[in-house]
């Protein structure tokens, strides 16, 4: 038979893991479920099967870099939507604060503003990013993605990868 202090110690036990884990996730790691084909082949490039949730990629998400916004050209990062807080988007970022960065399919250069970055996915003909409501504030950021650690064939680290001819010296 199960004592009475046996059910409360598995309780408090069960409940201070919680907290803990808890802490951890919202202060400085996570794992979030990459969905869609925005930012194909570097994400779910398995997905056009009918099994797509079980071959999704996941990935950890990295939240120390918000203490200082320490961000660098490349990086992938989740962040808010501008429209839809509810909603989060993973993007990589091409332009970081006091840079030039060229629009494509235009002659035009904009300079990104103090606390904002630009940011495009992967597969440009699936995704909506900067290209359609310009720069993100870093405020909107939850954090840098650094490893995929789901399927297990794909385990390792995030490519930084720095689009050439994108960035601009005005």
């Amino acid at each position: 038979m199960v004592t009475p202090s046996f059910l409360w110690n598995f309780v408090k036990n069960s409940v201070t893991g919680g907290l803990i884990a808890l802490t951890i996730s919202d202060r400085y790691t996570s794992f979030v479920s990459v969905r869609g084909l925005s930012m194909h082949p570097t994400f779910n490039p398995g997905t056009t099967s009918f099994l797509g949730s079980l071959t999704r990629d996941r990935v950890l998400v990295d939240k120390f870099c918000l203490q200082k916004y320490k961000f660098s050209h490349g990086d992938v990062i989740i962040f808010r939507s501008l429209s839809n807080h509810k909603e989060k988007h993973i993007k990589r970022i091409i332009a970081l604060p006091g840079d030039w960065i060229r629009i494509p399919q235009s002659y035009d250069a904009l300079k990104i503003p103090e606390g904002h970055c630009w940011v495009e996915g992967d597969n440009s003909a699936s995704s909506l990013d900067s290209r359609s409501f310009g720069p993100i504030p870093l405020g909107l950021v939850e954090g840098r993605v650094t490893h995929i650690i789901w399927p297990p064939q794909r385990v390792g680290e995030v490519e930084r990868i720095i689009p050439q001819g994108r960035l601009s010296s005005y």
